[in-house]
């Protein structure tokens, strides 16, 4: 049922999928580096992406062996037979074979294995098939569970291949071509018109053509370019796109980030058009420097791996202590030491908690199930515990603690007094202007409403248009109201617009715009950047005479209306879950490439009071011991690069922590790589998905908080089965030790012991489906093993005491006192045993009061109800003398029950005295 709840849902998911391929391109794409990429790729990339800039068009099409026609077909295979496809590598899957021997080698399956060859050279049958049985479950179910898991996340990461317009020119073109003009640039199009490429098969040297919408395919340099924007806020981490032009207009500009005249692969055209010819493909770009880098990051093991690990070696160490310490007492007391000898090989595999990676394995296979009704994807099953035991969350600002759209926040006189002026001001210059809109446009329209302030659509009507330019870094519309007057309206960067005005207005007067409230203007812009808030200033001036046709001259003697101000706004359910994760004791830290003053803003606007911001530039000053000090006490970094937010992450994982980060783009796959739990969306790019262990099906902090609690129940459940078969395996040796000295026979024969293990073993196979105390998840939890050690070292005993009382119950009530009689001594504490080990499934799965206060779920409570009936019956059924047991008499079971619940009695104790000492994780 699960699983087909599981599959069913990956199916709705695909189908929505398919429905919106185009969409979930460009958005993977859009987040393609969120911040530093530049920084990151390689110097050789950065000089020639440098110098492409300020090449001659026609030097630069020549060094590519290109025309301003494009390439021809054959031109192009032989490009592509030389630097192969346009794609970037990625990281391959494991094939089956290395899959399952990695989900065999683990410390008890390698030890379970030597014991089983040890068992068949001894000929011991029966616990080579009891031995090798758990461990072929334990591998065969992990090895189905991940590879399950594993399809899933590869078809939500399935994408159909896209493609790219491309100028082609014909063989006969090269010395005559036909030709128009683009922008000022003539473009073979003989017919006029581009060819639909695969984007996997450009070559450096196709020209290509871009429109509002289309992904950038390859890193370009710009030919031509009409109003171009173009989203990369994937690698600065700004939310605003930044226009490109086909010149750069400073050759000092080094920093191929600053460059006007390149795009990257990995951003998208928001509005406006271009030719532009490509530059490198695949891995030679900046989107393949950086996922070359995630590559080579070396994830190392996570917490849950490293505490498995430490675990299993505590218990390994203890067992060989022990089994050579019986094999000695039998072999010196009893004189067969080959009977000894199996007899210590039972008592070792009594030891080794075998069922340990199968009990693992479905405990996170059910948390995988449940997840992923609640909207998050396991990649891989470990990291269920490691999203349960983190305790800091690092996160970017875009789209997880905000909406990941701009809105007009703002709309002010000069002041800072809320004006509508301005805002009809600023609606007639977004509406009237050509062409696509860009965000800070629809973010005015949305304010306004589609109509506008009332009756100005009506109103006015589009005269003229002087376009934005980086050079004015404004832009103007010219608009004639009903009485035929001209009304030139003019936004821009804040300087740029002041440097045009000489009166400013305020309660509908125009006033001369003198030093003092020129600095009173500015001061204003500032305290709204300071709140983290995008300004634009809006003018305006009624020309006379009005024209039909207007320019940049026109551009003087404006009057200051007033700015409007653009903010990315945090998310409403932020608040919430940023509380319940602090309550479940997850801290959050900002990592962002953005600006320090907006991630300052919005962290205050969600509830998480920034201790401090930290730059790029600090953390890049810093060595690891200060840089370990300042991720301790600060709570935002700001201008990150993706080698800063890995360093970061790298020293919050040496301080203690069990670190969780969020992101969806390439630059924040080595952080992903680094992190603990690497988390990732769904509609992120490949790099990114690839490095996330998990993935969530919506980008909320909600849908987190939900996975932090299910992972905590995980590994509770895990932790139940270590302590309880610690603890009990403990007590049990030290019986068998005590009776192995005083007792002239074995206390029990090694088919018993085995199949006591099999059996308690059976019993705990249902705990993945227990219930959980509220009080187990509300911190993070993780892997102690010296807390476990502890643990077992207390609670083991409890139970020799009441083996002890059974031996002396059989030895002198019943007189099983002889080698004679000793299946009945055996067939009495057998059942003991199992019973005692059975019970304490449920006193240790809680520290309360068992059965009373806190009810096992029904799975565990049938099953262990089922192992203990199959022990009663064992010793008094058809199966007794093959197993060498035999029936027990009336009185033994008469006394049966005062030993258990003298056992459950004393555990009780002991366990409200170790909770009030130690607690209880």
């Amino acid at each position: 049922m699960r699983i087909t709840i599981l599959k069913n849902l990956f199916a709705n998911f695909l189908q929505v999928r398919r429905m919106t391929r185009h969409f979930s391109r460009r958005v993977m794409l859009d987040s393609v580096v969120r911040t530093g990429v530049g920084r990151e790729a390689p110097d050789a990339l950065s000089r020639n992406l440098a110098a492409a800039a300020l090449d001659d068009r026609d030097a630069l099409l020549a060094r590519l062996g290109s025309h301003i026609d494009g390439l021809t077909e054959r031109q192009a295979e032989t490009i592509r037979a030389r630097v192969g496809l346009n794609e970037v590598g990625h990281e391959k899957p494991m094939p089956w074979w290395r899959h399952l021997w990695h989900c065999y080698r683990n410390p008890f399956n390698l030890l379970l294995t030597l014991l089983t060859a040890i068992s068949w050279w001894t000929d011991d049958l029966e616990a080579v098939a009891v031995i090798g049985t758990m461990v072929a479950l334990s591998t065969v179910l992990r090895f189905w569970q991940e590879a399950r898991s594993s399809r899933a996340a590869d078809a939500l990461k399935a994408l159909v291949g896209n493609t790219a317009t491309v100028v082609r020119r014909a063989p006969a073109a090269d010395a005559a071509p036909q030709a128009e003009a683009y922008f000022g640039v003539r473009l073979a199009v003989a017919p006029p018109r581009g060819v639909e490429v695969p984007v996997r098969m450009l070559v450096p040297g196709d020209v290509v053509r871009l429109a509002a919408g289309d992904m950038v395919p390859a890193d370009c340099r710009v030919l031509a370019a009409k109003d171009l924007f173009v989203a990369q806020a994937a690698m600065t981490g700004e939310s605003l796109p930044v226009e490109k032009f086909a010149v750069q207009s400073d050759a000092t500009v080094r920093n191929p980030l600053e460059l006007d005249d390149i795009l990257f692969m990995g951003t998208n055209v928001v509005s406006g058009s271009a030719a532009a010819v490509v530059l490198g493909t695949g891995d030679r770009t900046y989107f393949g420097a950086l996922a070359g880098r995630v590559q080579a990051v070396d994830r190392g093991p996570t917490a849950f791996q490293a505490g498995v690990n430490r675990v299993s070696w505590l218990l390994i160490r203890f067992m060989l202590v022990m089994a050579p310490l019986v094999l000695l007492i039998n072999g010196y007391t009893k004189g067969d030491w080959g009977e000894a000898l199996l007899f210590a090989l039972s008592v070792a595999v009594g030891l080794t908690p075998e069922m340990l990676p199968m009990i693992a394995t479905s405990t996170l296979a059910k948390g995988a199930v449940a997840l992923s009704r609640r909207k998050v994807v396991v990649k891989r099953l470990d990291a269920i515990q490691n999203l349960g035991a983190m305790d800091v969350l690092c996160t970017d600002k875009t789209g997880t603690l905000t909406e990941d759209r701009i809105v007009l926040e703002r709309h002010a006189d000069a002041w800072g007094e809320t004006s509508d002026r301005v805002l009809e001001l600023a609606w007639l210059n977004s509406r009237h202007q050509t062409g696509l809109r860009n965000l800070l446009d629809e973010a005015v329209l949305a304010r306004a409403g589609s109509g506008g302030p009332p009756g100005l659509a009506a109103s006015y009507a589009k005269v003229d248009e002087i376009p934005f330019d980086f050079e004015r870094r404004r832009m103007s519309v010219v608009v004639a109201g009903a009485d035929g007057r001209h009304l030139l309206i003019t936004k821009g960067a804040v300087e740029e617009v002041l440097r045009v005005c000489d009166r400013v207005l305020r309660d509908g007067e125009e006033a001369p715009l003198t030093p003092g409230l020129l600095a009173r203007v500015r001061a204003v812009a500032s305290a709204l950047n300071d709140e983290g808030l995008r300004v634009v200033a809006v003018a305006y001036r009624e020309p006379e005479p009005a024209r039909g046709a207007y320019g940049v001259a026109d551009e003087r003697g404006l009057v200051l209306a007033g700015t409007i101000a653009f903010l990315d706004p945090p998310k409403a359910s932020t608040p919430a879950a940023l509380a319940a994760l602090a309550a479940h004791g997850v801290a959050v830290k900002v990592l962002t490439g953005d600006n320090e003053r907006v991630a300052a803003k919005v962290c205050r606007d969600v509830g998480l009071a920034p201790r401090g911001v930290l730059l790029g530039g600090d953390v890049e000053d810093m060595d690891d011991t200060a840089l370990a000090g300042a991720v301790a006490s600060h709570d935002v970094f700001a201008r990150l690069t993706p080698a800063h937010k890995e360093r970061i992450v790298r020293l919050l994982k040496a301080g203690g922590h069990v670190v969780g980060f969020l992101g969806d783009g390439i630059n924040d796959a080595p952080a992903l790589r680094a992190a603990d739990v690497g988390i990732s969306v769904d509609t992120a790019v490949d790099i990114a998905r690839e490095a996330a262990d998990v993935i969530l099906l919506e980008k909320s902090l909600m849908v987190l908080e939900a996975g932090v609690i299910e992972g905590r129940r995980t590994f509770a459940n895990m932790l139940k089965y270590i302590k309880m078969t610690a603890s009990s395996n403990f007590g049990n040796v030290f019986s068998v030790l005590v009776a192995s000295a005083f007792i002239p026979f074995l206390p029990m024969l090694p088919i018993h012991l085995l199949v006591q293990n099999l059996l308690y073993d059976v019993s705990q196979a249902a705990i993945p489906f227990d219930r959980v105390d509220e009080e187990q998840v509300r911190r993070p939890q993780r892997w102690q093993p010296g807390e476990i050690g502890r643990f077992m070292l207390f609670f083991g005993p409890v139970s020799s005491v009441f083996d002890i009382l059974t031996f002396a119950m059989m030895w002198f009530v019943f007189g099983a006192d002889t080698p004679a009689r000793q299946t009945l001594f055996q067939s009495g504490w057998f059942v003991v045993g199992l019973l005692t080990q059975t019970l304490v499934v449920h006193m240790i799965r809680t520290a309360k009061v068992p059965f009373v206060r806190s009810r096992a779920a029904w799975p565990l409570m049938a099953m262990t109800g089922a192992i203990m009936a199959t022990g009663l019956f064992l010793p008094m059924g058809p199966l007794a003398q093959g197993l060498r047991l035999q029936a027990l008499p009336p009185l033994y079971f008469a006394l049966l029950p005062l030993i258990l619940l003298g056992y459950m009695g004393l555990t009780q104790w002991m366990k409200g005295f170790y909770v009030r000492r130690w607690g209880w994780q």
